[in-house]
């Protein structure tokens, strides 16, 4: 009798961790797409909505989107933060904290860092072991396409570890100021144990038309 009981206990937890799994790996991502898509609509309502001036930094729904065709992602739109509660909606976020990111928009030299899930809610960063040196990542704004070029790649670092974050990234290579991007995502896949790290350096600023045409790198 008692292990009757113990089977049917364990064949209920099966079933439990089964669900649980489940709901983790992809309805959370259904949920994190449908946020991410309603965002997105705001956004570029609110860009049509505007006659004249980048516009790009003031709406608070997100401030461009991400395309990087080797993720083979669709595009991800960029919002303030990387908490949880921001990633969880299956964008990509920028840094605030504890290195701040410098925004494409402010023509600054810097780092504009971002993270973003790899697993559930969306899992907009999931393929990110697909990137090598050469490929493109770009960010598009109201008016214009920031074109980058991956030349680096950490493939498991500290989850601690913000100097691949500082506005120089010297573990990336770079000694000097200059205009990067920083894509960060926890790996092993299925963990949040360390760090997948990906450095772009700008290559060309294009101008959006009012096609909005997308820059050869997006072609195809």
């Amino acid at each position: 009798m008692a292990v009757s009981v113990f089977g049917e206990l364990l064949i209920t937890a099966g079933l439990v961790l089964g669900l649980f799994v489940v709901y983790s790996l992809w309805w959370t991502n259904v949920v994190a797409d449908r946020a991410a898509g309603r965002q997105a609509d705001k956004v570029r309502e609110h860009w049509a909505e505007q006659d004249t001036g980048p516009g790009a930094l003031d709406t608070g729904e997100g401030i461009g989107f991400l395309h990087v065709p080797a993720m083979k992602n669709g595009e991800v739109l960029v919002e303030k933060g990387t908490s949880t509660k921001v990633l969880n909606d299956g964008v990509a976020g920028y840094y605030t904290d504890p290195v701040k990111a410098t925004l494409p928009m402010t023509g600054k030299e810097g780092n504009f860092t971002l993270a973003a899930h790899r697993d559930g809610h969306g899992a907009k960063f999931h393929n990110i072991d697909k990137l090598k040196q050469g490929d493109p990542i770009v960010f598009e704004t109201k008016d214009k396409w920031y074109v980058y070029k991956v030349y680096a790649v950490l493939p498991e670092t500290s989850k601690y570890n913000v100097d691949v974050l500082t506005p120089v990234p010297k573990e990336s290579g770079r000694t000097k100021p200059g205009h990067y991007i920083t894509l960060t995502t926890c790996t092993p896949v299925y963990t949040s144990r360390y760090r997948y790290v990906v450095w772009g350096e700008l290559v060309r600023v294009d101008r959006v038309d009012s096609a909005r045409t997308p820059p050869k790198e997006l072609a195809g």
